[in-house]
């Protein structure tokens, strides 16, 4: 690493943040980085609240590193469709949902990049503004 972190760009930061991890959310946190932008090029990545963000016309999602799992957070999940029942966290939360990733948990590809690309739409969406 040859910037201070307040030097690096955002993607930089990821990139050092994941690399970090030296166990394996290391490498499922990077496939799932590399999932969301085959999914959604359009994303760009931010460093928000100390963890990689992903955003196209405000913030879509967020990866989270714990210490027995790996969230993939979609801040607006509550308003995205989810056929195949990825989510399986933050059922009760008002506005987002969320996937936690165990070890050895197999990702449904697919239906994770169909996933992204719906949050994307929704996030795309326009609100009308009530008068």
């Amino acid at each position: 690493m040859n910037n201070s972190p307040t030097e690096q760009t955002p993607s930089e930061r990821i990139s050092d943040y994941i690399a970090a991890l030296d166990d394996w959310r290391g490498p499922l946190a990077a496939q799932l980085r590399t999932l969301i932008h085959a999914a959604a090029p359009e994303l760009t990545e931010e460093w928000k609240w100390e963890t990689p963000v992903f955003a196209h016309k405000g913030n879509v999602m967020a990866i989270g590193v714990f210490k027995d799992h790996v969230k993939l957070n979609f801040l607006k999940g509550a308003t995205v469709a989810d056929p195949q029942g990825l989510f399986n966290a933050g059922l009760e939360a008002k506005a987002s949902r969320a996937i936690d990733f165990h070890e050895d948990d197999d990702i449904n590809e697919p239906a994770l990049r169909d996933l992204v690309q719906a949050a994307v739409a929704q996030n795309s969406v326009k609100k009308s503004k009530k008068g």
